[in-house]
């Protein structure tokens, strides 16, 4: 028995990652994929009548020791990996995929479940229970228990292909972000950028030993560099480098991938008995349908066109008119909109950052938390960590109990993937009367000190802190008894509503007072500088929209019709941009084959989701606005409904509890200013 596979001697029963040792994993996942078959065989097998208690409760509470093993190995997959990791996870994937069919296949623990749920009009559940009966009946049948034996056999191959496919499709992106860095020796070539990114670029290149400034695809050097450098064909340069990781004729080629991931996808849709991947997906969804998807999406897209199109032209005049620049092309398209901006509202990033010193942004999303919720967050140093960049939290109510534990990772290296994202070490359930607290982190990809600056955001990063606080607090606040409907454990389409409506706080007056403090003076962000944040708000949301809806369009493109045929992954996305489309093509780019989200994380058919649950948030946002944006019987209402309900009942039943009412969509649309 490895040390993964016994209880953690440790702070909290908090992961030992010092402890473990990249031989450990392989032995631990093959103890626990063996612990539970045995606990699966257990319950399938029990002589006693099927009851909620020995089958569904048992079936809940069911190989818990692997999920903790799978949720450290997988998370540091994603932010701390390396090349041993990613074979362990090669080998390791298909054969959790086999543990999960052998589960939903199994025919007599399927008798047993749809035994208790064919006899649930006989006795009374609580909403919770009920929700966990229902959820994992439907499992089953939408995971081939009703399948003959060869169906159920190519369920098997093609669950075990995807889970490989995912993995090759994330492990090529992350190859292709750190194989690009541009090197430049000459000064001149630095013209326009920022002090910060200048000097982070130079550490980088002498971190190689190297002369000059390094720039690369991680995003605090990527979005610098295209906004703010005067060279155009510098700019260019990497916006095509950008524009096409994962397409390019090498080893990390990703075509194959997103072809094979989408037509198995299809395949097992109908084998299951679906029209399509999108059919499948979004029965457990509020959409419900992909028609309902496309009809909100393209409802969207006709108040955003127009509005996008005006945005788009005056960008392009304004190009003309001060560089003589006839076509905007991508790479334009981040230098002129700050440039714009930067006349429109006298405002830049550049200004604001002295103000965003990452310390006192997270400490102002504790405040927020502490004010709304009654949390308090204390760094502690007695929890292990992966990495000497986390900084690890406990967190406690009014009360001083434990709320949960927080893990942060806020800057980018080589062994971890773009992006930003909210996770989980451990779930809240309560097993034996005790109230297992979460395990939670936040993933981002900041830009790291410099020897003569801290860490100082930009305005899209403070929103972005915020937002995957947002989640860190579904996470925190879960109270359920079971570990599967427990936190962010939501219909997809409801998952971004505690996230995205914590952005909000970030252009609050009564909140950015806070913490938007200089970090050389302490002098708060100045009244004219916040007026001016609230004012360019919706500055060119008619294209942020469009962008948006492009890829939630793609998306239902690639899920929601069959993708036998698709020979030609970029003459396809040619034709789904076709109608959001304001830039001319880039032959060499291709949007699909880094398309982390639907083809290695968990938005495939969900994408869309992100502009559904803006809808949700600018509704449920409006009502703190009525009462106040610290309002405590709002704030509760939304902590005892939404944050820390989880899964365990519908989410319209659970917004409507929250705000009285189903969400109106005006709020969006006024928000945005499209209307």
């Amino acid at each position: 028995m490895t040390l993964l596979n016994s209880k953690f001697q440790t702070v909290h029963d908090t992961a030992p990652f010092t402890q473990i040792k990249n031989a450990d994993y392989t032995p631990a996942f093959e103890r626990a994929i063996a612990d539970t078959r045995m606990e699966i065989d257990a319950i399938a097998n029990n002589a006693a009548a099927p009851t909620f208690e020995n089958t569904l409760e048992a079936l809940a509470f069911s190989g818990m020791s692997l999920d903790r093993i799978s949720s450290i190995f997988f998370n540091l997959n994603s932010a701390e990996t390396s090349d041993e990791l990613q074979e362990i996870a090669q080998d390791i994937a298909p054969k959790l995929a086999a543990l999960g069919n052998d589960i939903t296949l199994n025919e007599a623990l399927f008798k047993r479940v749809k035994a208790v749920y064919d006899q649930r009009d006989t006795r009374s559940f609580t909403p919770e229970q009920e929700m966990l009966l229902t959820k994992n009946y439907l499992s089953f049948v939408r995971n081939g228990a009703l399948l003959n034996e060869e169906q159920k056999n190519r369920l098997r191959e093609i669950d075990s292909s995807l889970s490989l496919l995912s993995l090759k499709f994330g492990e090529n992106v992350l190859a292709e972000t750190n194989n690009y860095q541009l090197h430049l020796t000459e000064a001149a070539d630095l013209a326009g950028l920022p002090e910060g990114a200048i000097e982070a670029a130079r550490s980088l290149a002498e971190s190689q030993q190297l002369e000059g400034w390094i720039f690369t695809l991680d995003f605090p050097s990527y979005l610098p560099f295209v906004t703010y450098a005067e060279n155009r064909s510098l700019r260019r340069e990497m916006a095509i480098a950008a524009g096409k990781k994962a397409f390019q004729n090498n080893e990390f080629n990703n075509v194959d991938n997103v072809l094979q991931i989408a037509k198995l996808r299809h395949e097992r849709a109908l084998i299951l008995g679906y029209d399509t991947h999108a059919h499948f997906v979004l029965e457990e969804r509020m959409a419900q349908q992909p028609q309902r998807v496309l009809q909100f999406l393209n409802e969207l897209l006709d108040k955003a066109t127009t509005a996008a199109q005006r945005e788009f032209a005056e960008l392009t005049d304004f190009a003309r008119d001060l560089d003589q620049l006839q076509q905007l092309e991508k790479w334009d398209a981040a230098y002129y909109s700050e440039k714009l901006k930067q006349q429109r509202f006298n405002l830049d990033d550049e200004i604001l950052k002295p103000y965003f010193k990452l310390e006192n942004v997270l400490n102002g999303a504790f405040e927020v938390a502490k004010r709304l919720y009654q949390l308090q967050f204390n760094e502690v140093h007695t929890i292990e960590k992966y990495h000497d960049d986390v900084q690890t939290f406990e967190v406690t109510d009014g009360d001083n109990r434990l709320v949960a534990i927080l893990y942060t990772d806020f800057f980018p290296r080589k062994s971890k993937r773009n992006g930003a994202w909210m996770t989980s070490f451990k779930s809240q359930f309560v097993q034996n009367n005790i109230d297992q607290r979460p395990h939670i982190s936040i993933v981002c990809n900041f830009t790291k000190p410099t020897a003569t600056k801290p860490s100082l955001l930009t305005f899209n990063e403070v929103t972005t802190l915020f937002h995957e606080f947002g989640h860190a607090l579904h996470g925190m606040l879960a109270q359920t008894v079971y570990p599967s409907l427990s936190g962010t454990n939501v219909y997809w389409d409801f998952v971004e509503l505690p996230s995205q409506i914590m952005e909000n706080w970030c252009y609050e007056k009564e909140a950015l007072e806070l913490f938007a403090k200089h970090y050389l003076t302490a002098e708060v962000l100045p009244m004219d500088l916040i007026e001016k944040i609230k004012e360019s708000a919706n500055f060119q949301e008619g294209m942020a929209t469009l962008r948006q809806l492009s890829f939630g369009l793609l998306d239902m493109a690639w899920h929601g019709q069959d993708p036998t045929g698709i020979t030609d992954l970029k003459a396809f996305e040619s034709q789904q941009f076709a109608a959001t489309q304001l830039y001319p093509d880039v032959a060499e780019n291709a949007m699909s084959t880094s398309f982390s989200h639907i083809f290695q994380g968990g938005y495939s058919s969900g994408y869309y989701s992100y502009k559904w649950a803006e809808v949700l948030d600018a509704d449920a946002f409006a009502y703190f606005v009525e009462n106040g944006i610290f309002n405590r019987e709002i704030a509760d209402r939304f902590k005892e409904h939404i944050l820390s309900k989880g899964g365990t009942e519908h989410p319209m039943a659970l917004y409507k509890k929250f705000r009285g009412q189903e969400p109106n969509p005006e709020a969006l649309l006024k928000r945005a200013g499209l209307v």
